[in-house]
């Protein structure tokens, strides 16, 4: 059981890490690190105890158990604030994660090893499978609860109410422990820190609006625009209310749409991959009857709230939206939607495309299978024209370089344009690539001027993109 509590908690930091320090290479390494860190000091611990006279042993394991229970309870309120009190970039993010998740990591399984030796001294002239036993049911008990933490707690009932959760089954194994002197057992510190859990996790506030084992989403309404936060990165926005041309609240989205305006025919067919919003696929649509797209969005939630919140795009997904996973023959609407991996959607489809769009992200970063020579070679397989990108970088950054690189070796014409820099040293780059020559944008996005990427080494599969530091 104390097994399947140390992988849901593990998964669970992952995921709550997000909304503060994205999802990347970087942020899964130090929390598994972290993790793992914090499991083996607590068996080493736990092994002393082991030692110890069987009753200040129990003891002592009854309390690991409770100081687990609160300090997993504890865990997404502390990393907010070590957020709110200033931790950011690399450094504030490693420390971030060592005093939120490394203290439960360690208490969670000091108690093992006093367990197994309860095991094996049970079988006495049995010791080697007994043991055996123990190692396979803490193995089981780790799957148990990696399929608990990703198919059922956080998309379910999210990471705030999932680490709630694992305190209290930390808690329900108290009562579980066999002793010979029931005078051991305090009541009132197992009600007290059940009353704690349920204040700090299950009565506290929501990590997210809308929560699923993807995202975590925020819908924000200021003056006359709807903006959509993923991971507390803005994903999209929209003015509210409709307009006879397509109005963009987000700048790197208008010079997108002013190069594919220039450059595709009256009546395309799109490749998006990244929904998001769905705020370019409802410009194409709206500004050519004719034309269609096909949307590839990892997270059904994204949709969901983009209907119910985007005024724009919810209308349109509406009229002429279907679904789009494994259609056949001409479809009814004009807008297919299919909710899959964008990387998996490029190497199953037959379909083929005059343009396409890579705008996926995972927080504030691109997944690292979506930025590779594989990827954009399968991609200028399946699509005849333009193929336009927007990424979030330093300006000629290392994300930057390596997509320009990979662009350059496919397409003979690249373009290449920044926005304004924000205050973390980052701004959106976009770049669009073509067999043929670009014309010239009648009237190019203010904000964004054309940049130099320097020389490097294309992303492979192999050796790809890790992530911002």
């Amino acid at each position: 059981m104390l097994s399947a509590v140390g992988l849901t908690y593990e998964i669970a930091a992952g995921r709550v890490l997000a909304p503060f320090f994205g999802t990347s290479l970087l942020t899964w390494t130090a929390v598994i690190a972290t993790v793992l860190a914090g499991f083996s000091l607590g068996s080493a611990l736990g092994g002393f105890v082991a030692e110890r006279e069987r009753r200040a042993a129990l003891g002592t394991v009854r309390a690991a158990l409770v100081a687990t229970a609160v300090l997993m309870a504890l865990s997404p309120t502390l990393l907010g604030l070590l957020h709110a009190w200033g931790a950011r970039g690399t450094g504030g993010m490693l420390l971030s994660v060592f005093l939120a998740f490394f203290p439960a990591s360690v208490c969670v399984t000091i108690p093992s090893p006093f367990l197994a030796k309860v095991a094996i001294e049970a079988r006495p002239g049995r010791e080697g499978s007994s043991l055996g036993l123990v190692l396979a049911a803490g193995s089981v008990g780790a799957i148990v609860g990696a399929i608990l933490a990703g198919f059922v707690a956080l998309p379910l009932a999210g990471s705030t109410a999932t680490f709630a959760g694992c305190g209290v089954v930390a808690l329900l194994c108290i009562p579980l422990l066999r002793d010979t002197d029931p005078s051991d057992r305090n009541p009132v510190v197992l009600l007290s820190a059940g009353g704690f859990i349920a204040f700090a996790g299950l009565a506290g506030g929501q990590a997210c609006m809308y929560e699923s084992g993807l995202s975590c989403l925020h819908v924000v309404r200021e003056d006359a625009e709807v903006r959509l936060f993923s991971d507390r990165t803005i994903q999209a926005a929209e003015p509210v209310g409709r307009s006879e041309t397509p109005e963009f609240a987000l700048s790197y989205a208008r010079w997108l749409w002013e190069r594919m305006d220039r450059d595709l025919g009256p009546d395309p067919e799109v490749l998006f991959v990244g929904g998001g919003g769905y705020t370019l696929p409802t410009a194409l649509l709206e500004s050519r009857p004719e034309a269609r797209a096909v949307a590839v969005e990892i997270d059904p939630l994204v949709t969901r709230v983009v209907e119910r919140h985007l005024p724009q795009a919810g209308a349109m997904i509406e009229e002429t939206g279907y679904d789009a996973t494994g259609a056949e023959g001409e479809p009814e609407g004009r807008l297919g939607i299919v909710h899959a991996d964008g990387r998996v959607y490029l190497n199953e489809t037959d379909r083929r495309f005059d343009a396409a769009v890579m705008d996926a992200f995972s927080s504030s970063s691109v997944p690292a299978h979506l930025v590779t020579l594989e990827t954009f070679a399968r991609l200028r397989e399946i699509v005849e024209g333009p193929v336009y990108v927007n990424l979030i970088d330093r300006p000629d950054g290392p994300l930057a370089r390596g997509v320009h690189a990979i662009l350059t070796e496919l397409y003979p014409h690249v373009q290449a344009s920044q926005g304004s820099v924000g205050e973390r040293g980052r701004a959106n780059i976009v770049l669009a690539a073509s067999a043929e020559p670009f014309a010239p944008l009648d009237r190019a996005e203010d904000a964004y001027e054309p940049v130099r990427i320097s020389e490097a080494r294309p992303f492979t599969d192999d050796r790809g993109w890790v992530g911002h530091r």
